[in-house]
C-alpha cells in the first residue's frame, strides 16, 4: 500500500471557563503542536477516535492538534514514526492492540519492540470478537456447542473465515478449532466488509470478527451471533465464550494511546488525565457508542499492565499456530 497522509488540523480561539471560587482551575493548554498519529488511512476507526479526541485535547493539553495518517505495512510505518519521534510529549500512536502485542511474535523484523520503545498512556475504547454462523448452517444450531457438533458432519463445514491473517480473530478461530478438536481450515479475507458479504452468501458457514460487523444482520436473522469474546456480554441474548464453556478464549481488545519510552512522566500523566477527560464528553461517548466501541481510560500503570500481559499471552499462541507473515 502506498503511503498516503492526511493532516486534519484542529483549531481554534480558547476560551477560558469561569472557575468558581475555591475550585481549581485547569491548567492552560500547552503552547505546542500535539500530532496524534494513525498507522490507517483516514476514515477508518481508529482515524475517527482520534479525530473525536483532537478537539477536547486541544482545550486541555496542546494549542494544536493534527490527525497524522501515516498508512501503510498494517500500521507499522506509523508505529514506527512514533517510535523514532522527540519523546517530548507531543507525539503520540492511536492504535488496535494487535500491532503491539501480536505483531512482535508474527513478524521476524519488526522495527519496533513494545515495551523498550513505547510508553503505554491509556486506552480510549474497548472491543470484542463475535463467533457467527449464517446461512449455511442449519437454524438449530444456536451455540459454540451447537456448531461444534455440527462441525463433525462433514469436511466441507470445517471452514472459517477472519478479515486478516495474523490478526486476532484469525487466532481466535485457531483457539476454537484446538478447543473442540477440529482441524478448521481456515480462510483469510482483505476486510471484514468481504468476509461478511461470504458469511452472509452462505460460501463459508462460520466467522469470527468484530462484533460490530454482525450485528446489523441480527434483527432479520441472516446472522447469528453464537458467542462474544469480552469478558461481559455485549450483544443481548447472546452468552460470552466463557459462559459457552471456553473461558481460554476470552479476550478484550481496545484502541490504546502510546508515547515514545523516555517521553516525561508528567506529561504522560497530563495526556490521561485529558483523555479521561474527553471520553466523557456527551460528542465522543455518542461517536463511541455510534461504533460500538465503550469508553475505557484506564490509569496508566493499569493499561500498561494489560499490555504486558497481552504481549506475554500472544507469544505462545502465536507459536503453536506456526504462522509466519510475510515482511
Amino acid at each position: 500500500m502506498n503511503r498516503r497522509e492526511c493532516l486534519a488540523t484542529v483549531l481554534g480561539t480558547l476560551a477560558l471557563p469561569a472557575v468558581a471560587p475555591g475550585a481549581r482551575a485547569q491548567p492552560a493548554p500547552i503552547d505546542k503542536t500535539l500530532r496524534i498519529v494513525v498507522g490507517f488511512p483516514a476514515g477508518g476507526a481508529g482515524d475517527t477516535i482520534a479525530r473525536l479526541l483532537a478537539p477536547h485535547l486541544r482545550t486541555t493539553y496542546a494549542s494544536t492538534v493534527l490527525v497524522d495518517n501515516r498508512a501503510g505495512a498494517g500500521g507499522r510505518i506509523g508505529t514506527t514514526y512514533v517510535k523514532n519521534a522527540e519523546p517530548d510529549g507531543m507525539t503520540m500512536l492511536l492504535s488496535a492492540a494487535p500491532i503491539l502485542t501480536i505483531y512482535p511474535h508474527i513478524y521476524k523484523k519488526l522495527p519496533y519492540d513494545t515495551l523498550r520503545d513505547f510508553v503505554p498512556v491509556t486506552s480510549v475504547s474497548t472491543f470484542n470478537y463475535a463467533f457467527t454462523v449464517g446461512p449455511a448452517v442449519p437454524a438449530s444450531v444456536k451455540t459454540l456447542a451447537d456448531f461444534a457438533a455440527w462441525v463433525k458432519g462433514g469436511a466441507d463445514r470445517q471452514v472459517f473465515g477472519s478479515p486478516a491473517a495474523g490478526a486476532s480473530p484469525h487466532f481466535l478461530g485457531l483457539m476454537y478449532s484446538r478447543a473442540i478438536g477440529v482441524d478448521l481450515n481456515h480462510i483469510a479475507y482483505k476486510g471484514g466488509a468481504p468476509l461478511t458479504q461470504d458469511l452472509l452468501g452462505g460460501q463459508i458457514p462460520f466467522a469470527v470478527d468484530v462484533a460490530a460487523s454482525h450485528i446489523p444482520y441480527l434483527a432479520d436473522g441472516r446472522l447469528r451471533i453464537l458467542a462474544t469474546s469480552g469478558r461481559q456480554r455485549t450483544v443481548p441474548n447472546v452468552p460470552t465464550v466463557a459462559e459457552a464453556g471456553l473461558p481460554t478464549l476470552e479476550l478484550d481488545e481496545y484502541f490504546g494511546l502510546f508515547m515514545p519510552r523516555k517521553t516525561p512522566p508528567e506529561l504522560v500523566a497530563r495526556m490521561v488525565g485529558a483523555v479521561q477527560n474527553a471520553i466523557r464528553q456527551p460528542d465522543v461517548v455518542a461517536g463511541l457508542t455510534k461504533l460500538s466501541l465503550p469508553p475505557s481510560g484506564p490509569a496508566q500503570r493499569e493499561f500498561e499492565k494489560q499490555v504486558e500481559a497481552d504481549l506475554q499471552r500472544w507469544g505462545p499462541i502465536v507459536k503453536s499456530s506456526g504462522f509466519v507473515a510475510e515482511e
